[in-house]
């Protein structure tokens, strides 16, 4: 049971270090929108463009695709440790390594799910979402 908790701070330890490490810290400055000052969205928006890509929205729009899209990553690595260190501490119990596996095939079905969503979107946005 010790080891149990050990492997489980020790990978939630690292999922935090992670997250930590792949923050930004490039300092920030606000930039003039039309009368606002923001440092969230780009205000350098295309002449040429029409409609929704115009505007702040879109921008917005981009910028919450892109969080879930963080957001799921570090779910799904979550999951896969939270299923791995089920199966590796299982022994000889059939239901725990059935629970595991069930875990581990429905965080891939996820991510996959996940994926096509994201590749669907870049289909419907035009220039795709990393624009």
């Amino acid at each position: 049971m010790k080891i149990k908790q050990t492997l489980i701070l020790l990978s939630a330890a690292f999922v935090f270090a992670l997250g930590l490490f792949s923050v930004n810290t490039q300092p920030v400055a606000a930039q003039s929108c039309g009368e606002v000052e923001t440092s969230i969205i780009n205000c350098d928006i295309d002449e040429n463009a029409e409609g929704v890509e115009a505007t702040g929205l879109w921008s917005v729009l981009l910028l919450v695709i892109n969080i879930l899209t963080g957001l799921i990553a570090v779910a799904a690595l979550g999951g896969l440790i939270y299923g791995a260190v089920m199966y590796t501490s299982a022994g000889g119990n059939v239901e725990q390594t059935k629970k595991a596996m069930g875990i581990i095939t429905n965080v891939v079905i996820g991510v996959v799910a996940y994926g096509l969503m994201f590749a669907g979107l870049n289909f419907l946005i035009p220039g795709g979402v990393f624009n």
